[in-house]
Protein backbone atom coordinates (compact mmCIF):
# COMPACT_ATOMS: atom_id res chain seq x y z
CA UNK A 1 0.00 0.00 0.00
CA UNK A 2 2.74 2.51 0.66
CA UNK A 3 4.57 1.26 -2.13
CA UNK A 4 1.86 2.09 -4.01
CA UNK A 5 0.71 5.45 -2.85
CA UNK A 6 4.70 6.40 -3.54
CA UNK A 7 4.54 5.47 -6.89
CA UNK A 8 1.22 7.78 -7.05
CA UNK A 9 2.63 10.56 -6.03
CA UNK A 10 6.24 10.04 -7.86
CA UNK A 11 3.92 9.87 -10.83
CA UNK A 12 2.19 12.71 -10.17
CA UNK A 13 5.16 14.92 -9.66
CA UNK A 14 6.40 13.92 -12.70
CA UNK A 15 3.49 14.98 -14.26
CA UNK A 16 3.64 18.64 -12.80
CA UNK A 17 7.29 18.79 -14.07
CA UNK A 18 6.06 17.95 -17.51
CA UNK A 19 3.12 20.39 -17.61
CA UNK A 20 5.77 22.93 -16.14
CA UNK A 21 7.91 22.29 -18.77
CA UNK A 22 5.40 22.86 -21.52
CA UNK A 23 3.84 25.78 -19.69
CA UNK A 24 7.56 27.59 -19.57
CA UNK A 25 8.45 26.27 -22.65
CA UNK A 26 6.08 28.13 -24.54
CA UNK A 27 5.68 31.14 -22.26
CA UNK A 28 8.91 31.63 -20.30
CA UNK A 29 8.54 32.70 -16.36
CA UNK A 30 6.96 35.96 -16.39
CA UNK A 31 4.37 34.35 -19.22
CA UNK A 32 3.37 31.40 -16.79
CA UNK A 33 1.22 31.02 -13.96
CA UNK A 34 0.52 27.94 -11.81
CA UNK A 35 -3.18 27.69 -12.72
CA UNK A 36 -1.11 27.15 -16.56
CA UNK A 37 0.83 24.40 -15.00
CA UNK A 38 -2.02 22.84 -13.22
CA UNK A 39 -3.95 22.87 -16.83
CA UNK A 40 -1.08 21.54 -18.91
CA UNK A 41 -0.35 18.82 -15.96
CA UNK A 42 -3.85 18.04 -15.15
CA UNK A 43 -3.56 17.91 -11.57
CA UNK A 44 -4.78 19.81 -8.61
CA UNK A 45 -3.38 23.15 -7.34
CA UNK A 46 -3.21 21.21 -4.12
CA UNK A 47 -1.23 18.00 -5.48
CA UNK A 48 0.83 20.98 -7.06
CA UNK A 49 1.86 22.88 -3.73
CA UNK A 50 2.12 19.57 -1.76
CA UNK A 51 5.78 18.66 -4.14
CA UNK A 52 6.07 22.50 -5.57
CA UNK A 53 5.61 25.41 -2.78
CA UNK A 54 6.13 27.99 -5.43
CA UNK A 55 6.53 28.80 -9.04
CA UNK A 56 10.06 29.64 -8.50
CA UNK A 57 10.85 26.27 -6.94
CA UNK A 58 9.24 24.33 -9.99
CA UNK A 59 11.61 26.78 -12.36
CA UNK A 60 14.67 25.75 -10.31
CA UNK A 61 13.82 21.57 -10.54
CA UNK A 62 13.52 22.17 -14.35
CA UNK A 63 16.74 24.31 -14.43
CA UNK A 64 18.54 21.34 -12.67
CA UNK A 65 16.87 19.01 -15.09
CA UNK A 66 19.48 20.17 -17.88
CA UNK A 67 22.47 18.10 -16.00
CA UNK A 68 21.26 15.15 -16.65
CA UNK A 69 22.56 15.58 -20.12
CA UNK A 70 26.02 14.88 -18.54
CA UNK A 71 25.65 12.12 -16.83
CA UNK A 72 27.07 9.05 -17.76
CA UNK A 73 30.33 10.93 -18.47
CA UNK A 74 33.56 8.90 -18.58
CA UNK A 75 35.36 8.88 -15.61
CA UNK A 76 37.88 11.91 -15.06
CA UNK A 77 40.86 9.95 -16.46
CA UNK A 78 39.37 8.99 -19.70
CA UNK A 79 37.87 12.24 -20.21
CA UNK A 80 39.08 14.39 -23.72
CA UNK A 81 38.43 17.06 -25.93
CA UNK A 82 36.03 14.74 -27.84
CA UNK A 83 33.88 14.26 -25.00
CA UNK A 84 33.40 17.78 -24.36
CA UNK A 85 32.57 17.73 -28.24
CA UNK A 86 30.16 15.04 -27.92
CA UNK A 87 28.65 16.51 -24.78
CA UNK A 88 27.42 19.41 -27.00
CA UNK A 89 25.83 17.63 -29.49
CA UNK A 90 24.10 15.22 -26.58
CA UNK A 91 22.94 18.93 -25.36
CA UNK A 92 21.85 19.83 -28.80
CA UNK A 93 20.10 16.88 -28.92
CA UNK A 94 18.05 17.30 -25.42
CA UNK A 95 17.39 20.46 -26.70
CA UNK A 96 15.95 19.53 -29.44
CA UNK A 97 13.73 16.23 -28.24
CA UNK A 98 12.92 17.07 -24.51
CA UNK A 99 10.53 19.69 -23.27
CA UNK A 100 11.94 19.52 -20.31
CA UNK A 101 15.32 20.43 -21.24
CA UNK A 102 14.23 23.49 -23.52
CA UNK A 103 12.11 24.46 -20.48
CA UNK A 104 14.94 24.47 -18.08
CA UNK A 105 17.66 26.64 -20.40
CA UNK A 106 15.21 28.88 -21.24
CA UNK A 107 15.18 30.15 -17.64
CA UNK A 108 18.56 29.60 -17.09
CA UNK A 109 18.70 32.36 -20.03
CA UNK A 110 15.62 34.51 -18.14
CA UNK A 111 16.78 34.07 -14.92
CA UNK A 112 20.41 35.69 -15.66
CA UNK A 113 19.27 37.97 -18.06
CA UNK A 114 16.19 39.43 -16.62
CA UNK A 115 15.51 38.74 -12.57
CA UNK A 116 18.53 38.61 -10.34
CA UNK A 117 21.74 36.63 -12.15
CA UNK A 118 21.93 33.36 -11.22
CA UNK A 119 25.55 31.79 -12.70
CA UNK A 120 25.17 28.56 -10.92
CA UNK A 121 24.07 26.49 -14.57
CA UNK A 122 26.68 28.53 -16.48
CA UNK A 123 29.11 27.61 -14.29
CA UNK A 124 28.35 23.86 -13.35
CA UNK A 125 28.70 23.67 -17.15
CA UNK A 126 32.07 25.41 -17.17
CA UNK A 127 33.46 22.87 -14.80
CA UNK A 128 32.27 20.03 -16.52
CA UNK A 129 34.29 20.86 -19.84
CA UNK A 130 36.96 21.91 -17.99
CA UNK A 131 37.05 18.11 -16.19
CA UNK A 132 37.63 16.94 -19.69
CA UNK A 133 39.63 20.29 -21.51
CA UNK A 134 42.60 18.81 -18.28
CA UNK A 135 43.36 15.98 -19.57
CA UNK A 136 43.19 16.53 -23.07
CA UNK A 137 45.58 19.45 -22.35
CA UNK A 138 47.47 16.92 -20.84
CA UNK A 139 47.67 14.28 -23.82
CA UNK A 140 48.22 16.90 -26.42
CA UNK A 141 44.69 17.49 -27.52
CA UNK A 142 44.74 21.48 -26.34
CA UNK A 143 47.66 23.73 -26.98
CA UNK A 144 50.13 24.10 -23.45
CA UNK A 145 49.81 27.97 -23.37
CA UNK A 146 45.44 27.84 -23.04
CA UNK A 147 43.93 28.45 -19.76
CA UNK A 148 41.41 25.58 -20.15
CA UNK A 149 38.85 27.22 -17.38
CA UNK A 150 38.95 30.65 -20.10
CA UNK A 151 38.56 27.95 -22.83
CA UNK A 152 35.27 26.39 -21.50
CA UNK A 153 33.97 29.71 -20.20
CA UNK A 154 34.58 30.53 -24.20
CA UNK A 155 32.46 27.19 -25.37
CA UNK A 156 29.51 27.13 -22.83
CA UNK A 157 29.34 31.13 -23.84
CA UNK A 158 29.61 29.97 -27.75
CA UNK A 159 27.09 27.05 -27.20
CA UNK A 160 24.39 29.32 -25.23
CA UNK A 161 24.54 31.76 -28.15
CA UNK A 162 24.56 29.61 -30.83
CA UNK A 163 21.30 27.75 -29.69
CA UNK A 164 19.91 30.79 -28.90
CA UNK A 165 19.96 31.43 -32.74
CA UNK A 166 19.47 28.33 -34.26
CA UNK A 167 16.24 28.48 -32.02
CA UNK A 168 14.66 31.88 -33.50
CA UNK A 169 16.34 31.56 -36.95
CA UNK A 170 15.00 27.22 -37.21
CA UNK A 171 13.75 26.71 -34.36
CA UNK A 172 17.11 24.25 -33.97
CA UNK A 173 16.66 21.92 -36.59
CA UNK A 174 20.02 23.13 -37.53
CA UNK A 175 21.66 23.15 -34.23
CA UNK A 176 23.93 20.13 -34.66
CA UNK A 177 25.14 21.58 -38.09
CA UNK A 178 25.74 24.72 -36.19
CA UNK A 179 27.34 23.01 -33.31
CA UNK A 180 29.61 21.26 -35.98
CA UNK A 181 30.77 24.18 -37.56
CA UNK A 182 31.48 25.57 -34.00
CA UNK A 183 33.76 23.00 -33.72
CA UNK A 184 35.42 23.06 -37.09
CA UNK A 185 36.47 25.94 -36.80
CA UNK A 186 37.75 25.59 -32.98
CA UNK A 187 40.18 22.59 -33.57
CA UNK A 188 42.22 24.47 -35.93
CA UNK A 189 42.45 27.37 -33.06
CA UNK A 190 42.96 24.79 -29.69
CA UNK A 191 44.59 21.89 -31.29
CA UNK A 192 47.66 20.70 -32.64
CA UNK A 193 47.99 20.13 -36.83
CA UNK A 194 48.68 16.51 -36.27
CA UNK A 195 46.09 15.92 -34.03
CA UNK A 196 43.15 17.26 -35.16
CA UNK A 197 41.97 14.67 -37.01
CA UNK A 198 41.87 12.55 -34.23
CA UNK A 199 38.81 14.16 -33.34
CA UNK A 200 35.19 14.66 -35.16
CA UNK A 201 33.44 17.79 -34.97
CA UNK A 202 30.77 16.24 -36.06
CA UNK A 203 30.56 14.01 -33.18
CA UNK A 204 32.38 10.80 -32.49
CA UNK A 205 30.39 7.40 -34.02
CA UNK A 206 29.18 6.46 -30.45
CA UNK A 207 27.60 9.57 -29.94
CA UNK A 208 25.91 10.03 -33.57
CA UNK A 209 24.92 6.59 -32.82
CA UNK A 210 22.97 6.95 -29.21
CA UNK A 211 21.39 10.16 -30.48
CA UNK A 212 20.27 9.27 -33.82
CA UNK A 213 22.18 11.37 -35.95
CA UNK A 214 22.90 10.87 -39.20
CA UNK A 215 26.18 10.80 -41.03
CA UNK A 216 28.39 14.36 -40.93
CA UNK A 217 28.83 15.80 -44.52
CA UNK A 218 31.97 15.23 -46.04
CA UNK A 219 34.66 17.54 -46.14
CA UNK A 220 34.93 19.98 -49.13
CA UNK A 221 37.61 19.51 -51.50
CA UNK A 222 39.60 21.90 -52.97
Amino acid sequence: MARARQERAENTRQAILDGAAAAFDRCGFEGTSLSDVVRHAGVTKGALYFHFPSKEALARTLMEEQFQVAEGLSAPEDRGLQTVIDLTHRMAHALRTSVRVRAGVRLVIEFGSFTDPDPFSYNTWIDTCRSCLGPAQATGDVHPALDVHDLATFIVGSFTGIQVTSHVRTGREDLHTRVTDLWSYLLSAITPAPRIPLHDPAGSSDCRSGLALPAPRPAAIG
